[in-house]
């Protein structure tokens, strides 16, 4: 049985989460976020002459007798819509560093746990691959199609690439829709800064959730005195090296660092990371909702 069929039968394999989304759709779609547009919605937009809205079942009893111009007043309200929702996956090389679990099987889960949220909520979602540039074989366009996401998603589980990188990711934003979405980057971060700064900005019209996957035994858990394997970045290759108590506290230092670089560079872009070194678990991501963004 393969990794990807075994997944589908586990029932708790990438569980759906709850997501909030802080603005107004303006799509025309129903759905179950706060619109833009007029409809059968419950959130209170005003009240108008039936003339201009002849719809008597919103008619208000109390606004009509006291309008000074004796026109039959009606309420109306904004619907609820969708919002478009957008995994993106790094697939350059370091994801497939693998300590408890590989990285890019980890991510894997993840972006399939935003398929069955978006899913569960009523949004379209959209899947999108990228390591030097992006890879049309792995990318999806919006749709309401969660078989063909969940399909689509679950063939990365034998992608081995290696010797590439993640630059590809500044061309993403030119597969995104031009209606406000929710972004779900899926990376590691092991790229320049400058390239994660020129893909914010390229993506300031949407809402972006970093979603930063280390693992311990990256930095956290290397020997403290003798030989190890270490991860090359650039190219995904296994390095031995020699350690000692310098040079394992040489690691940790950087990686402190490049995490407060981080944190600094998403917040400059209000985009908070959540730092997932763990197993994926539905209530860490619905507690990030829960804790950075407000309605």
């Amino acid at each position: 049985m393969s990794l990807a069929t075994r997944n589908a039968a586990n029932d708790a394999y990438a569980k759906p989460f709850e997501y909030i989304v802080s603005w107004k759709s303006a799509s025309l779609q129903l759905g179950a976020h706060r619109g833009t547009q007029r409809g059968l919605g419950l959130e209170y937009r005003g009240n108008v002459n039936l003339v201009d809205h002849p719809d008597a079942r919103r008619m208000d009893i109390r606004e009509t007798i006291r309008d000074p111009f004796e026109q039959v007043q009606v309420r109306q309200f904004n619907q609820e819509s969708t919002t478009p929702i957008y995994a993106i996956c790094d697939l350059s090389s370091s994801m497939q560093f693998k300590g408890k679990q590989r990285k890019l099987d980890k991510a894997i889960e993840i972006a399939t746990a935003v398929a069955n949220s978006a899913y569960q909520a009523g949004d379209v979602f959209s899947f999108i691959g990228y390591n030097n540039h992006v890879l049309e074989d792995f990318t999806l366009p919006l749709s309401r199609n969660l078989y063909q996401s969940k399909e689509a998603i679950a063939q990365l589980h034998d992608y081995q690439k290696m010797r590439v990188g993640a630059e590809g990711v500044v061309d993403v934003p030119n597969f995104l829709g031009q209606s406000r979405g929710l972004v779900f980057w899926i990376s590691d971060f092991h790229m320049p800064l400058s390239v994660i700064e020129q893909t914010l900005t390229a993506m300031s019209a949407h809402q972006v959730i970093p979603i930063v996957l280390w693992d311990d035994e990256e930095y956290k858990k290397l020997p403290k005195f003798g030989f190890g394997t270490m991860i090359d970045p650039e190219t995904g290759l296994n390095k031995t090296l020699f350690f000692r108590y310098e040079v394992r506290a040489k690691f940790i230092k950087a990686f402190n660092e490049r995490r407060h670089a981080l944190e600094a560079l998403f917040l400059k872009f209000d985009s908070p990371a959540l730092f997932m070194h763990a197993d994926y678990k539905p209530e860490t991501m619905t507690h990030y909702f829960e804790h950075n963004m407000s309605l």
